[in-house]
């Protein structure tokens, strides 16, 4: 009986113990689980306070963007002649539209859908946090805010699904929005990529959600290591291991360069390009060259040095056996980006290769990068340069080099039996030159200069589009600026040698302001009109231009100082003359006299047809500037001459797409020898027989 007494005790002694034990255990498991709990409670209040943070400052953001917006709005009203200059520019109008909020850039993708769609595992989680967590009122209607967001938006399925509820039956594009996307990326690939950069207000959510991303990134790992100190020991000495592991790493290190497929420029196959990972800035700073072989055309670089050690870039579409050359020379403040920057049906350059022409691009100096032979050369030397360089020292090397190549290339072939009689030994090619603005006033002074020195120009037509020199008949803007560079050039030459954006910062904040004009019709519609007002009322599409990639933070042209100078002395004069080097003496050492030589007084040396176009919208050079030309040719007797007007303005020429100028240049591309003699025209009639009917201008 006392053994059984013993064996109870011994048995309730050791029920009671485990008991203890287990009660013991549960306490720890259950103060595990309670911290696992407030940690998990905390991350997650953490996160709705990040997330409402940003949702705060993203869309206070928008609404200072959206009030700068309606300001420009409410000022571009008021402005005066603003119809006109906005006028056909793609964008701007500024017609009111009842609608809800619009959804930012980044969310395009999205449309409604039904509360029953798929992809809802980001909802349900948000719904079992609401169900399980012990949060506020205010908490509860932020997150199902959230909820809301994920119910209601999803990705598109297809890149043909429509936008719209009621058309979602379909997931194929109709034909005449195929036509019109295939127009638009045929048409316009430099916008369409340009598109894709960001704007200032963009990185300005970017950068604000970063840091607040990392804001509270820190509070939560600061949080988690004081409720999880094991944790946190664990996380720092595995982070001192490996930060002594990495110690042989440099910073120069960090820009780690990945292999990315690429197709060749001249070869199908795949090759491999090395693409930077320190690029984060989202700029557009494509090239010409980028443009050219995006389309699958071939595309040369050729560098040329001028005779005063100036380096120039001399750009190439090839064709080497082609005995027809075309020379497309820019204008001020241009580059060769404008002959191919209206896409494959809508650029001379790429319209002239498809007709058989041998292509080439000529680059003026004058680039901030400042290539020179001379790769200490200062600022002030090297923009100590006026019209005259262009005309004497540029041209004369680029086209000399074109001599070289083409001679060179076609030395062993035979030409054409149609060709073969108007060939010559010297010459196995014939070269048309096509100027747009400056380019056509350094083209006439070549042309004279060369007839002068008695040497050959190898050219066989010039096509001028609104070409500079003759500037007496402008607006007050540029009379204003005419008086303060003939007035104050002694004081300014040397403190402004020319002008340009000389950081890449400012460049870089040019190129995504860009943007931002873009995003915001308002605000870009009133700086293309305030642009305007400073060029004269040209309605040309300023903001667009400078949208283009040859403005980027690597590289863009500047004009010099003496070059300005140089066109306010040609407005002064009322002539086309060379540069006035301000003294008898030094014009009488360069020229002869103590005058500026005036080129139009020496046209009559002029030996090849000669196609001006004017632009009645244009008032950078007034179609009556352009007649001055005409009117002087004929009196020196240019053997063919011809003059036509487009209702264009000034940077139409070569950055918009117009089928009928493109046309008109071809037509003088195509124009045989013989049939340019017998159907000559001039004064009234060919103005009459080669334009449309006139527009009237507001």
């Amino acid at each position: 009986m006392q053994r059984f007494v013993d064996s109870s005790l011994a048995v309730v002694k050791e029920g009671f113990l485990m008991q203890w034990i287990n009660g013991g255990s549960n306490l720890v498991n259950a103060h595990r689980e309670n911290c696992l709990w407030n940690g998990k409670a905390l991350s997650c209040k953490i996160l709705l306070g990040g997330q409402s943070v940003k949702t705060i400052t993203y869309e206070s953001l928008n609404n200072i963007a959206r009030l700068i917006n309606g300001v420009s709005a409410l000022l571009l009203a008021i402005l005066p002649g603003k119809a006109n200059i906005l006028e056909g520019i793609q964008g701007w109008e500024l017609r009111p539209t009842f609608r809800g909020p619009r959804l930012p850039r980044w969310m395009g993708k999205y449309e409604l859908v039904s509360p029953l769609s798929t992809g809802l595992s980001m909802s349900f989680l948000w719904i079992l946090i609401l169900l399980q967590l012990p949060i506020t009122h205010l908490e509860k209607k932020i997150m199902m805010a959230h909820i809301r967001h994920h119910l209601y938006l999803k990705v598109l399925a297809s890149p043909g699904a429509s936008r719209s509820p009621s058309n979602s039956v379909s997931h194929w594009p109709s034909p005449a929005r195929s036509l019109k996307r295939a127009y638009t990326l045929k048409d316009h690939p430099v916008h369409l990529t340009t598109d894709r950069r960001r704007g200032v207000i963009e990185d300005l959510h970017l950068a604000i959600e970063i840091f607040i991303e990392a804001i509270f990134d820190a509070v939560h790992k600061a949080a988690h290591c004081l409720l999880s100190p094991s944790e946190a020991v664990r996380l720092m000495f595995r982070w001192l291991s490996s930060h002594s592991s990495d110690t042989d790493l440099s910073a120069g290190d960090l820009d780690v360069s990945a292999p990315t497929a690429t197709l060749g420029e001249g070869d199908p196959t795949v090759t491999e390009r090395k693409t930077t990972f320190s690029n984060t800035l989202n700029t557009d700073a494509r090239t010409c060259q980028d443009v050219i072989t995006e389309f699958g055309y071939p595309y040369e670089a050729i560098r040329v040095v001028t005779a005063d050690g100036y380096v120039l870039l001399l750009e190439r579409i090839p064709r080497r056996d082609s005995r027809k050359a075309v020379y497309l020379q820019h204008g001020i403040l241009d580059s060769s980006m404008g002959w191919v920057s209206n896409g494959v049906v809508g650029s001379p350059a790429f319209a002239a290769y498809d007709q058989g022409y041998d292509v080439f691009l000529g680059n003026f100096r004058g680039l901030v990068s400042r290539e020179h032979v001379d790769k200490k050369i200062s600022s002030r030397e090297y923009w100590r340069y006026s019209i005259n360089e262009h005309g004497t020292e540029d041209i004369p090397a680029m086209i000399e080099k074109i001599h070289e190549i083409k001679t060179s290339e076609l030395k062993g072939s035979k030409p054409d039996p149609k060709e073969e009689a108007e060939d010559d030994d010297d010459q196995p090619y014939k070269l048309w030159a096509v100027s747009h603005s400056l380019g056509g006033a350094a083209i006439l002074m070549y042309v004279i200069t060369r007839r002068i020195e008695e040497k050959s120009h190898r050219l066989s037509r010039m096509i001028l589009l609104s070409p500079a020199g003759f500037h007496d008949d402008s607006n007050l803007v540029f009379t204003v600026a005419e008086y303060i560079f003939l007035l104050f050039a002694p004081i300014l030459a040397p403190f402004i040698p020319g002008f340009y954006i000389p950081t890449r910062f400012f460049r870089m904040l040019l190129n995504k302001l860009a943007r931002d004009f873009r995003n915001y019709p308002a605000v870009g519609g009133l700086v293309q009109t305030l642009m305007s007002y400073g060029v004269g009322g040209d309605s040309s599409n300023w903001v667009g231009v400078i949208g283009l990639p040859h403005y980027n933070m690597n590289d863009m042209p500047g004009v010099s100082f003496h070059v300005a100078l140089h066109l306010a002395q040609m407005k002064h004069s009322k002539k086309f003359i060379m540069y006035d080097y301000g003294s008898p003496s030094a014009n009488m050492k360069m020229y002869g006299s103590p005058q500026p030589f005036d080129l139009g007084e020496h046209y009559g040396l002029i030996n090849i047809p000669v196609d001006l176009v004017a632009g009645r919208r244009d008032n950078v050079i007034r179609p009556s500037m352009v007649k001055r030309h005409f009117s002087l040719m004929q009196e020196s007797g240019v053997a063919d001459v011809s003059y036509n007007e487009f209702g264009y303005a000034h940077l139409d020429f070569t950055f918009s797409h117009h089928e009928e100028l493109l046309a008109f240049i071809m037509s003088r591309l195509l124009l045989e020898k013989s049939s340019s003699s017998t159907n000559h025209q001039t004064g009234e009639q060919a103005v009459g027989t080669s334009n449309k009917k006139p527009e009237t201008d507001d």
